[in-house]
């Protein structure tokens, strides 16, 4: 199945267009900048930074961070297909693959959490420590997403010239 994929014309294209694997890295990373930023944006406030932004605004920034992640999953997906093989038996491709799904999960949790009781840390001026704690985690899982990415892309060439 792998194999096909490799050979799709699609794939082929990606592969042998000057602008195709570029293009479609460009996209990988715009998307990459968006979520991890949106993320350190959102984490950043609730450990008590940008005092000026109030909670409740925070969830404006959550339809654009999903919009990053369909467009993450797209071309990835196009990337992924490119060297399917390779990436199915690359450590640091599972990992990242792994800590996504985790990522996406806790977010949105988290997502739901915060239309849930931003209003309420808005009159308080403060949020709890469980609160903390999950922005803490959220912030490393998505941040061990992008050392995991870049490690796909490193160690990969590495083991395979």
């Amino acid at each position: 199945m792998f194999e096909m994929l490799e050979g799709s014309q699609f794939s082929i294209l990606l592969r042998s267009e000057l602008w195709g694997w570029p293009l479609a890295l460009t996209i990988h990373v715009l998307g990459t900048a968006v979520v991890v930023g949106l993320v350190l944006i959102i984490g950043l406030r609730l450990l008590g930074l940008f005092e000026l932004i109030p909670f409740s605004s925070l969830n404006r920034l959550f339809p654009v961070f999903w919009v990053a992640v369909i467009v993450q999953f797209v071309s990835g997906f196009f990337l992924w297909m490119t060297k399917a093989t390779r990436y199915v038996a690359d450590i640091a491709f599972e990992l990242k693959t792994v800590l996504v799904v985790i990522g996406i999960v806790v977010t949105y949790s988290f997502y739901n959490t915060i239309k849930q009781e931003a209003a309420i840390w808005d009159s308080k001026g403060a949020i709890s420590s469980r609160t903390v704690t999950s922005v803490a985690l959220i912030i490393v899982v998505w941040c061990a997403v992008l050392i995991a990415g870049r490690l796909t892309g490193y160690l990969g060439a590495l083991y395979n010239g």
